[in-house]
């Protein structure tokens, strides 16, 4: 009888939870945000489906180029996680307690550096740039990494996996912002959704490539592929056309025409961009 009234007691709560979700929580503040959920809020036809947002961003060439260069930097960040012990052992034999500590440090410093990358980006609104540099960091942080581990010196790899983390993780806020800066007004969820689905992609395949190539010839040759794909990777974003749609909306107040309905949306065609007034140095990124 107790476990069912216990039971029973669970089911009741799970009940009014869920009331609570379904009355109490709204489906938005009463006030947007910002002015650029502000002009979404009144523009965005209600016919829009998802499947014409992702035509959208499929036809946006800067968003292609950004997940492709996002696939390849948190795939390559996946790749080393996964390997990690298989790469410590190789080079250091029956350390595998250090092992998981430099992975607990490749974490500890990426939360630091999703923190700081992303007030940085916060602060500066300098997304390219941001973005370019990190990945420039972070290959840095790669060749370091791969090339300290045959010196014997664990205190070495134990710092070069610590800028490795802080770069590679501190990488992945700066993506999504700079996706969605690029998109506007497509959903941020179908853009972030994206740039993850091609980060899970690149991530299986970097996995199953660098842990054939580690186990066929050693680890060295599994991080030069990585330290390849991720040069590759700083090549497509520095050929990414950073056009701060997002940014531009929220510091035009009084120059911005109220029309945000996405490109080649079917029930509006005049309208197929965000419209500003602003003034040109406004539409595109400045450099520090």
């Amino acid at each position: 009888m107790y476990r069912m009234g216990a039971e029973c007691k669970i089911e009741q709560n799970e009940t009014d939870n869920a009331c609570c979700v379904f009355t109490v929580i709204k489906d938005r503040p009463p006030l947007p945000p910002s002015r650029a959920q502000a002009v979404l809020v009144k523009s965005l036809p209600t016919n829009y489906t998802y499947r014409q947002s992702i035509i959208n961003l499929f036809k946006n060439k800067s968003f292609i180029l950004l997940v492709i260069s996002y696939g390849i930097m948190t795939g390559s960040f996946y790749s080393v996680s996964t390997l990690l012990n298989q790469i410590i052992i190789f080079y250091f034999k029956n350390e595998e307690m250090n092992a998981g500590r430099i992975g607990l440090t490749l974490v500890l410093a990426g939360m630091v550096g999703s923190v700081i990358c992303g007030v940085w980006l916060d602060y500066t609104k300098t997304y390219k740039m941001t973005t370019l540099i990190v990945y420039i960091l972070s290959f840095i942080g790669m060749l370091m990494f791969t090339f300290t581990l045959g010196t014997g010196y664990l205190w070495v790899v134990f710092f070069t996996a610590g800028v490795l983390g802080f770069f590679m993780t501190g990488y992945l806020p700066i993506g999504f912002e700079f996706g969605v800066e690029i998109t506007y007004p497509e959903s941020e969820a179908t853009s972030s959704g994206l740039l993850n689905a091609f980060a899970q992609i690149f991530g299986i395949l970097f996995t199953l490539i660098q842990g054939r190539l580690s186990t066929t010839y050693s680890p060295l040759v599994g991080n030069i592929f990585l330290c390849v794909w991720i040069f590759v990777g700083i090549i497509l974003t520095a050929l990414i056309k950073s056009e701060l749609k997002r940014h531009n909306v929220n510091i035009c107040s009084g120059h911005l025409t109220h029309q945000a309905v996405p490109s080649e949306c079917p029930s509006d065609k005049a309208s197929s961009s965000i419209k500003l007034d602003c003034p040109p140095a406004f539409l595109h990124e400045t450099s520090l």
